[in-house]
């Protein structure tokens, strides 16, 4: 069960892993950023929902890793209700990293329906990450 922040009122809410639908706050009712962390065991329920799910394979090590992770968190607040971020340990779940063939972090694997349907390898500048992400986040109703 992830913690989101609501970006309207402030306050933390729970939110179960769900198929269908986004996470709003009980409170407010707004959107909330969708930005959540899975391991092997939490992976397959985390990776499935009703918009897009941008897979972040990561490690704490990684410089790079590192410096994509504020853009991911901006994306899942400006595309709230349109993005789900998943973000993965490599280094604590190496069988979804071996399931993506994730052989170089980080690696941003985009999932509609559980199907891949694209991959960045790489840290690219958030307008870049942007650009790569608006032909799956066009064809999702806000």
């Amino acid at each position: 069960m992830a913690v989101l922040g609501c970006t309207s009122c402030g306050r933390r809410s729970r939110v179960r892993p769900v198929a269908r639908g986004v996470p709003r706050c009980p409170h407010c009712k707004a959107t909330l950023p969708w930005l959540v962390d899975a391991d092997g065991t939490s992976f397959e329920d985390e990776a499935r929902a009703s918009v897009p799910v941008l897979v972040d394979l990561w490690a704490a090590w990684c410089g790079p890793c590192r410096a994509v992770a504020p853009v991911l968190e901006a994306l899942s607040r400006d595309h709230a209700g349109r993005l789900k971020v998943v973000k993965v340990d490599v280094d604590a779940a190496p069988d979804v990293a071996a399931r993506f063939g994730a052989s170089s972090i980080p690696t941003l694997v985009v999932l509609r329906d559980g199907r891949e349907v694209d991959r960045v390898v790489g840290a690219l500048p958030r307008a870049q990450l942007e650009g790569r992400l608006a032909p799956h986040l066009a064809a999702t109703s806000a």
